[in-house]
């Protein structure tokens, strides 16, 4: 399963509604808890849960069956499409809908736990029946704990729906077969081969899918010229599924499995992906982890599973509550509701961010089946692709909350795995050293199929991508090398440092250094170029170009023990080419621009405003802040959703109120037809929006603290609203946790560890800044 041992944050608020009986403790997530009072329809009314490569879509119907889809990091179809790994359908007599009954679904954050319990009378006799369900934290299991007060029998039933081999009628943007010229843009039908039951004399039952071919690998590979360089098929071979057990359990049929009456009684799903592996390796696996995982007693595995998310709440949290005696009587008064969206984001990052892939930004493994949309719970809009610029939104807050271990994914993808192929491209491509990372890739990292284009590297002028939506869009190797520079400053971890920073560092710089000609006075000439999405033809793009000033300059920053002479030195001389950042005129004054040039608009971002964020030049603390406060005033495009990072750029400029306002909107914005408060969008994306949420976590971080990424400065209240008070643990660089207490816009208390960090952090009034 691959779940990367970690500890992780905690995050808390406390409403003072009395009504709820809430107060501020730092220790609880108690108040963000999710309860229903009444069964679900059907899937649009599902928990998530899981532990970081495993989650659940959870929810019971009315006729009482306990349902679920499991997702999972690294299923990854014979078509490149991240799939569910499968349904299971709980049964119970008596069932847990009590007629004329108490019932009750709650999420509880504190543990990771489900808890359905309903209260009622059954043949005239008071009944009490109670569920759990929890991923352990520590094991690739589901368990289906039942402990009630009467007898209680089970039946659990895997519901398969890739039962034939099925042609979709539509796919994503980014699958693998996309041709945009043809017929239903596809170069050939994209087929959907179905799952298999586990047949045999077994005291369990199961299901597996087996990649037996791999569609699209190969002839993306070769397409793009890369077909040498791979020495293996991610794909070909991949088998994932799972298998059920339960307590004295009998197998009616290769699909059922009977747990008999007993007033206490457990089923545990036990998933595995393997690749690769013949369907008889992975059963051989398989029933090694079975048997490893019945070693040890269930409480033993719950009480482990339980320290796992007291550590990772106990890491880090933000509380805000209202300072208004009435207002914090209404329990769904703005900062309860902002706060409760941040912790809830934050479970769903733990919950799905610890697996062999990054997160998914559009539906991450909590996607369900919706209407009109072929393929059940795995569709996905924009497929089975990672946009840069859409993948690194949920990491944005993950070293503010010390979730440190929940970023390897992301590292391991693209400073590992991707990084090794772009130095081969760059070389290939263009004759020269460096790296560069193309905006869109498959997990292996070749573009996708239709943005490369159908034009075989061999019959190419041009080696580059053939769609202007990103063919010089490279502002991920420049933002890549910042997070790992972050991720450095905050850990202090040195080999991180030697063995992926800097290599790649220099790989990125060496790439524009390479590819970039310079004018007459020395200074680097970027064109062809284009800024984000959003311009496409231009000279000195602001993203690429503040990501070049901002990572040489904290490159040179360096400890010299910890880098060579010739890196500095050539650090040096890539900062000295770099021409100033583009300004532009506007009615308020000097701004900054898109980039020096700027043509052709087609789309709705704002990359003026990189150099705010992610690249911290301009903001809170540093001169001209009014170049960036007049981009914001007079940006082209404004928003509150989706992967729209307005409400950063304002937290970073200090706009109290408008970031305020923003993540207002954003926090109560989400997918209407699910019954779960944190399954963001659509919007842009995919529902649930993992970029709505992770603009939100960072943005309401960014308002209580922003730690200076050229010096030891640390920021308290650069955007904070007086009229909320909060309680927090934040983590900053050098191994420093902040943890305080403010009320009316003053500090009640402020514990830094270490000590001698005191001396760095600056309060500042909340008020806009000038």
């Amino acid at each position: 399963m691959n779940v990367i041992k970690c500890l992780l944050p905690i995050i808390l608020l406390a409403s003072c509604a009395k009504e709820l009986d809430l107060t501020i403790n730092a220790s609880s997530t108690d108040p963000y808890n999710i309860i229903w009072k009444t069964p679900s329809k059907d899937h649009t009314g599902s928990m998530p849960t899981g532990n970081g490569d495993i989650g659940l879509n959870a929810w019971t119907e009315t006729n009482g069956d306990i349902c679920f889809y499991i997702g999972k990091t690294d299923t990854w179809g014979d078509n490149g499409r991240l799939l569910k790994a499968g349904k299971v359908r709980i049964k119970s007599t008596p069932p847990i809908t009590i007629p004329n009954g108490d019932f009750k679904q709650e999420l509880d954050l504190k543990s990771g736990t489900i808890k359905i319990d309903s209260k009622g009378n059954i043949s005239g006799k008071p009944v009490n029946l109670s569920f759990k369900i929890w991923v352990d934290a520590n094991h690739p299991v589901i368990y289906i704990n039942q402990s009630s007060t009467v007898p209680v029998s089970l039946t659990a039933n895997i519901e398969l729906w890739r039962t034939k081999r099925d042609s979709l009628p539509e796919i994503g943007v980014s699958d693998l077969l996309e041709k945009r010229d043809m017929p239903g843009s596809l170069y050939q039908p994209v087929i959907v081969e179905p799952d298999n039951l586990i047949s045999g004399d077994k005291n369990y039952i199961g299901w597996y899918h087996h990649n037996k071919k791999s569609v699209g690998f190969d002839l993306t590979n070769k397409l793009q010229g890369l077909t040498e360089y791979f020495e293996g098929d991610p794909i070909l071979h991949r088998t994932f599924g799972g298998t059920i057990t339960g307590t004295k359990a009998d197998k009616i049929n290769d699909s059922t499995l009977a747990v008999p009456s007993a007033k206490e009684s457990t089923i545990k799903v036990h998933v595995l992906t393997q690749h690769p592996a013949t369907p008889e390796n992975w059963l051989e696996t398989m029933e090694g982890i079975i048997s490893n995982v019945n070693k040890i007693p269930i409480d033993e595995h719950y009480r482990a599973h339980k320290e796992w998310w007291r550590t990772f709440w106990d890491r880090s949290w933000i509380n805000a509550t209202p300072n208004d005696s009435i207002e914090a009587n209404n329990k769904n008064n703005n900062a309860f509701i902002i706060s409760r969206a941040y912790t809830l984001q934050r479970f769903l990052d733990a919950s799905a961010g610890r697996g062999n892939y990054p997160i998914k930004f559009n539906g991450s493994i909590f996607t369900v089946p919706t209407n009109d949309k072929p393929g059940g719970a795995d569709y996905r809009r924009w497929g089975p692709g990672y946009w840069w610029q859409n993948t690194r939104l949920p990491y944005l807050s993950m070293c503010a909350s010390g979730d440190y271990d929940l970023m390897q994914p992301l590292f391991k993808m693209y400073a590992d795995d991707i990084f090794k192929l772009s130095k081969y491209r760059t070389k290939k491509y263009f004759g020269f050293d460096g790296a560069y990372f193309p905006e869109c890739t498959y997990f292996w990292g070749s573009t996708f199929t239709a943005t490369y284009g159908w034009t075989p590297y061999e019959e190419r002028e041009d080696p580059l991508q053939e769609s202007g939506w990103h063919k010089w869009e490279w502002v991920a190797g420049p933002e890549l090398t910042f997070m790992m520079l972050d991720y450095y400053n905050y850990t202090q971890n040195t080999d991180f440092l030697k063995e992926k920073v800097i290599p790649v560092a220099n790989e990125i710089i060496k790439f524009f250094d390479n590819y970039y000609k310079t004018n007459d006075a020395g200074k680097l000439a970027m064109y062809p170029s284009m800024a984000a999405e959003t311009w496409w033809d231009c000279t000195n793009p602001m993203p690429e170009l503040s990501g070049l000033h901002s990572i040489t300059k904290r490159l040179l920053s360096l400890p010299e023990n910890l880098t060579q002479i010739k890196d500095r030195e050539f650090w040096s001389k890539m900062n000295a080419k770099l021409p100033d950042l583009p300004l532009r005129d506007t009615p308020s004054g000097k701004a900054l621009a898109p980039a020096e040039r700027f043509e052709d608009k087609r789309n709705v971002e704002n990359p003026e405003l990189y150099a705010v964020f992610p690249f911290r030049l301009y903001g809170v603390g540093k001169p001209n802040i009014e170049y960036g406060k007049n981009a914001l005033e007079h940006r082209w495009d404004k928003g509150a959703f989706g992967w729209r990072q307005d409400d950063i750029f304002m937290a970073y400029l200090g706009e109290t109120e408008q970031v305020k306002a923003n993540l207002i909107e954003r926090s109560r914005n989400y997918d209407k037809n699910s019954r779960f408060p944190a399954f963001w969008g659509p919007n842009y994306d995919w529902t649930p929006d993992q970029d709505h949420g992770g603009v939100l976590m960072k943005a309401f971080q960014s308002m209580l603290m922003q730690s200076d990424p050229y010096s030891d400065k640390i920021y308290l209240l650069p955007s904070w609203p007086k009229e909320w008070n909060v309680e927090f643990k934040l983590h900053a660089p050098k191994e420093t946790t902040l943890k305080g207490h403010i009320v009316d816009g003053e500090i009640k208390s402020l514990e830094v560890f270490p000590e001698s960090r005191k001396a760095d952090v600056i309060i500042l009034n909340n008020k806009s800044i000038e």
